[in-house]
């Protein structure tokens, strides 16, 4: 599945920028070609409100 950053990091929780981090993701726009796991999936919900997931 693909994830993309679409809304940036500046005024969200540090949890959450640890969690796009995690992710792969860096700037604005960056794309990853991540597994679909149970990790992957929980780190997406938890920033759900930043990213774009196309499968």
């Amino acid at each position: 599945m693909k994830v993309r950053l679409v809304r940036g990091l500046r005024g969200t929780q540090s949890r959450h920028r640890l969690s796009v981090r995690a992710l792969g993701l860096n700037k604005l726009n960056d794309v990853r070609e991540l597994k679909d796991s149970p990790q992957v999936r929980g780190l997406i919900n938890t920033v759900h409100y930043l990213v774009k997931v196309e499968e």
